[in-house]
C-alpha cells in the first residue's frame, strides 16, 4: 500500500472506533438520568446495574480510540493534548470519577454513601458527553493553534504546536461546538432509555412507560440539536488543503466545504441518510408500538453509520480535519499529520486483530448480560 492508501486506511479505522465510542456513550446517558428516572432506590440500582455492566467497554474504546489516534496521526495528538489540555483534562477527570464510582459505590466500608458516587456518575454522564461532543466539534469548526515544525530544533522550547492562552477553554464556550455536545448528550440519553427498555425483565409497567416517554423526549431534543448541527455544518466554510511530501503547500477557504464533500462522495451522504433513518425508525417504533424492545439495536447501528459519515467528511476530500482559526497553513489533514509510511505499515499488520477486539466486545457484552 502507498502512503496515501495507508493514511486513508487509518482514518477509516479511527472513524470506526469513534463511531463505536459514540454508540457506547449510552452508558453515560443512563448515568445522567439517575435522578430523573430513578424514583426509588431499586430503580436507581437497576439503572446503574444496566449501565455498570457496560461502562468498561466504553472506557476501553475511548482509550483505544486515543491510542490509535496517537499512533497514526501523532501531530493531532501532540497539538490537541499538548495544547488544548484543559478540555482533555476535564474529559479525563470525568471518566476517572466514573471508574472510582462503580468501584466504590456499594463497597463495604464506603464512608461517603452511595449518594456521593451517584452524583459523580451524573457528572460523568452529563459533562463527559458534552465535552466529547465539543472535542469532535473542533474537527469541523477549528481551534486556535499554530504549528511550526522548525521549533523542534529550538534548545529553549522544542514544541512545534502552540495553542491559544486559554488552552482549550475557548472550544468549550464555542456555541457551535456546544450544539454538537448537546446533540451527543441527548442521543446518549435516548439510547440509554432504549437500552433499559431492552433489559427490563419484570412487569413494572409504570417504569416501562416512563422509559418510553424518556426516550421520546430525549430523542426529540436530539433530533432538533442534530438538525441544528447539520445546518451549521453544511453552511460552514472549510479548508481545501494541498499537501506534498507531508507538508502543506496551499490552503484555500471554501464555502459549504462539508456539504460539497458529502455530495461529491455519494457514499458519505448515503451512509448519513441511512443512519438517520435507522435512528428515527428505532425511536418511533419503540414509542408507538405497545411493547417493542429492540429499538436500541436500530438506533445503535444508525448512530454508528451517521458518525462514520461525519468522520469521513472531516478527513477525506483534502479537507482539514482540524482547521486552525489563527493560522490556516497550520491546519491538520490526514496527509500532514500522519505517521511515517513505515510506522503506518507496521501498525496495519497489528490492525488485523481489530475484528478479534470487536468479537471480544460482543462476547463480554453477552456474558455481562447473562
Amino acid at each position: 500500500m502507498t502512503l496515501e492508501c495507508l493514511q486513508n486506511y487509518w482514518w477509516l479505522l479511527i472513524s470506526v472506533l469513534g463511531a463505536i465510542l459514540v454508540f457506547l456513550l449510552f452508558v453515560q446517558g443512563g448515568q445522567s438520568m439517575i435522578y430523573g428516572l430513578g424514583k426509588t432506590p431499586d430503580q436507581r440500582d437497576f439503572i446503574l446495574g444496566a449501565m455498570g455492566s457496560k461502562w468498561e467497554l466504553t472506557f476501553t474504546t475511548l482509550v483505544t480510540f486515543g491510542g490509535a489516534f496517537f499512533a497514526s496521526f501523532p501531530l493531532f495528538y501532540s497539538t490537541c493534548f499538548g495544547g488544548a489540555y484543559w478540555l482533555w483534562i476535564l474529559i479525563l477527570f470525568s471518566f476517572v470519577l466514573q471508574a472510582v464510582s462503580y468501584e466504590y459505590r456499594r463497597k463495604k466500608g464506603n464512608i461517603y454513601g452511595t449518594g456521593t458516587y451517584d452524583a459523580f456518575l451524573f457528572i460523568n454522564g452529563s459533562v463527559g458527553c458534552i465535552l466529547l461532543g465539543v472535542a469532535v466539534g473542533m474537527f469541523f469548526f477549528g481551534g486556535e493553534f499554530s504549528v511550526n515544525r522548525d521549533n523542534i530544533l529550538s534548545a529553549h522550547s522544542p514544541v512545534i504546536s502552540q495553542w491559544a492562552p486559554t488552552h482549550g477553554f475557548e472550544a468549550i464556550f464555542c456555541w457551535r461546538n456546544l450544539v454538537l455536545g448537546v446533540a451527543v448528550l441527548f442521543l446518549a440519553r435516548m439510547q440509554a432509555a432504549l437500552y433499559m427498555i431492552n433489559r427490563l425483565k419484570d412487569n413494572d409497567e409504570a417504569f416501562f412507560n416512563r422509559l418510553k416517554a424518556s426516550a421520546f423526549i430525549n430523542g426529540g431534543i436530539f433530533v432538533v440539536a442534530f438538525l441544528a448541527f447539520l445546518t451549521l455544518l453544511f453552511t460552514a466554510n472549510g479548508y481545501d488543503v494541498v499537501s506534498k511530501g507531508g507538508q502543506t503547500v496551499s490552503v484555500t477557504e471554501v464555502s459549504y466545504k462539508y456539504f460539497i464533500n458529502m455530495t461529491s462522495n455519494w457514499w458519505e451522504l448515503v451512509t448519513l441518510l441511512a443512519g438517520v433513518v435507522l435512528v428515527l425508525y428505532g425511536l418511533l417504533r419503540t414509542v408507538l408500538a405497545k411493547h417493542f424492545t429492540k429499538g436500541v439495536w436500530f438506533t445503535g447501528i444508525g448512530t454508528i453509520l451517521a458518525v462514520l459519515s461525519l468522520f469521513w467528511a472531516a478527513g477525506y476530500g483534502d479537507t482539514a480535519f482540524l482547521p486552525s482559526l489563527t493560522d490556516p497553513m497550520s491546519s491538520l489533514t490526514i496527509r500532514n499529520a500522519s505517521s511515517t509510511e513505515f510506522t503506518l505499515t507496521a501498525m496495519s499488520y497489528a490492525s488485523i486483530f481489530i475484528p478479534f477486539v470487536i468479537a471480544y466486545i460482543w462476547y463480554v457484552w453477552r456474558k455481562m448480560d447473562k
